[in-house]
């Protein structure tokens, strides 16, 4: 379904007098007189968080703060700010500041653009007097292999103890980034907190210090979406707010599907929570014309959203699941979509290469370290919990609930999609490596059954460890899973057929399954 060696192809505008029309190093709109003017006590912004921008050369950083006057993010080559000062001329970026809808305060966010690679970067936000800490972040090179990483449903509150799901969340991002420093991007799984709008979870969510160190890539998870919270904390590139991306009422709910394009991976990210009254439809719509656009810039595309089509738990016969399996896997196929990462299911599962909502190989064994995926061919990905505060077991395939989602005939305990179930009650990450030639996805330890694991301190489950608990909890670090994509022909360098010069139509079809058609 695509080509495998193509090639690669706001600031506001209100400034503050004190900026300098100058062009800058970073590409940004201007320079100027860096403040050393201490912060005042209670009035410096928080809840900062690095996130991803449209491009590799981008960042955003997102804020609250105490009050709606002007502020600015102040970015500088790391070797130029000495002991804690910022140099005199300084990159200063505008940002856009907005009265927070619930919970009081305002919110704001700036676009750091024209970063250059291989450089260490120290930013801060605020104005004058009230500057925040100094954060820093690297870049590294614009063009080529990198590694990314996964988590799933941090969801901090929902074990019943918030500071217990927090110190779990901690660790898991501290052990994930002391195990791989030079990771690019952290990509969410949907659910940072467990009630949209609790403060307090949120700021358990936002302390481990990697989340300005790295860029957060947010996903909105069906915990997340019932307030405006999530907006508040989360500026995300490319974001088409339409009415059909929302549960509910947009007005008070969060949602919108975004895209950005990092090295050789288009990245879209989906609010799956948004479903019902052609929902489904409309987002199948944003994909095909994303991929229209940009999909020829990239040698991947990897889909993010919240609910697990494929889930190996809990949710894996949920009314809404079941639609989405009819409506998203064949359009999937033809749009070229190489892995699709989930969250939803606090449980592991890696399917089998499914094209056109099939196993695309009837011979693939379960738990195939090595797959080639064919035209069309997908890889599903769903997450467990990165903290720790809830899991949900695995459940026997149930075709009462969905005739369409029965065992696998090759291993019958499980469905029928999924080459790999896993469920230890211990965190974990999922790390994903994107290399030329093939894609490489593990599932990786992040703890034990010791604390911090707060379903199991908190006795949410009767045991832990692998094989139900029968064997002994393996070490972090340790791999529950790790698989090799090769894309078709890619040693060949043949045709996929890519996708992108289509245009395609969305509707459905008499049973009510959504379809995508192409019309050229």
């Amino acid at each position: 379904m695509k080509l495998i060696n193509r090639a690669r192809s706001r600031v506001a505008a209100c400034l503050t007098v004190a900026v300098v029309a100058t062009a800058t190093a970073f590409g940004g709109v201007g320079q100027a007189a860096a403040s050393t003017t201490a912060s005042t006590a209670g009035s410096a912004p928080t809840g900062i968080v690095l996130g991803v921008g449209a491009k590799e050369s981008q960042r955003v950083v997102s804020w609250y703060a105490p009050t709606g006057a002007k502020q600015f993010v102040q970015v500088a080559p790391t070797r130029q700010v000495v002991h804690g000062k910022f140099p005199r001329h300084t990159t200063t970026y505008s940002a856009t500041v907005a009265a927070n809808k619930v919970n009081g305060g305002y919110n704001g966010h700036a676009t750091i653009d024209g970063l250059r690679q291989y450089t260490s970067y120290s930013y801060r936000v605020g104005s004058d007097g009230n500057w925040s800490p100094t954060y820093s972040f690297k870049t590294q090179s614009f063009n080529g292999d990198f590694n990314f990483l996964f988590f799933g449903d941090p969801q901090i509150g929902s074990s019943g103890d918030v500071a217990k799901d927090g110190a779990g969340w901690l660790d898991t991002v501290n052990v994930a980034l002391t195990a791989n420093p030079s990771a690019e991007l952290l990509v969410s799984g949907g659910d940072q907190v467990e009630v949209a709008n609790t403060e307090t979870m949120w700021n358990a969510f936002l302390a481990p210090d990697k989340l300005r160190q790295y860029p957060w890539a947010a996903t909105i998870g069906n915990h997340d979406v019932g307030g405006k919270a999530y907006e508040q904390h989360f500026w995300t590139p490319n974001t088409d707010r339409s009415a059909a991306f929302y549960q509910g009422d947009s007005s008070t709910q969060s949602g919108g599907d975004y895209w950005y394009l990092y090295k050789d991976v288009l990245f879209i990210d989906l609010n799956s929570n948004a479903y019902a009254n052609g929902a489904d439809a409309a987002h199948l719509d944003y994909v095909s014309k994303v991929v229209k656009a940009h999909g020829n810039k990239a040698k991947y595309t990897v889909l993010v959203y919240h609910h697990s089509i494929y889930s190996p738990a809990d949710h894996a016969n949920d009314s809404d699941n079941q639609v989405r399996r009819q409506d998203f896997p064949t359009a999937f196929s033809k749009l070229g979509v190489d892995l699709v990462l989930q969250g939803h299911d606090h449980s592991y599962s890696r399917s089998y290469v499914i094209k056109n909502g099939k196993k695309a190989n009837a011979a693939e064994q379960p738990g195939a370290a090595q797959v080639v995926q064919g035209p069309g061919g997908v890889i599903y990905v769903t997450a467990d919990s990165a903290s720790g505060s809830k899991y949900y077991d695995l459940t026997a395939p149930d075709t009462t609930k969905d005739p369409n989602y029965g065992p696998d005939p090759l291993n019958p305990k499980n469905h029928w999609a999924n080459s790999v179930e896993n469920q230890e009650h211990v965190r974990t990450y999922v790390k994903v490596e994107v290399r030329k030639d093939k894609l490489v996805v593990e599932n990786v330890r992040s703890g034990t059954c010791a604390a911090p694991n707060a379903a199991v301190e908190l006795g949410k489950v009767s045991w832990c460890g692998p094989n139900s608990g029968a064997s002994p909890a393996k070490p972090v670090g340790s791999l529950v899973d790790k698989v090799t994509i090769r894309p078709y022909n890619s040693h060949g360098h043949g045709s996929w057929g890519h996708p992108g010069g289509h245009d395609w139509t969305v509707s459905k079809n008499q049973k009510g399954v959504t379809t995508l058609t192409s019309v050229s």
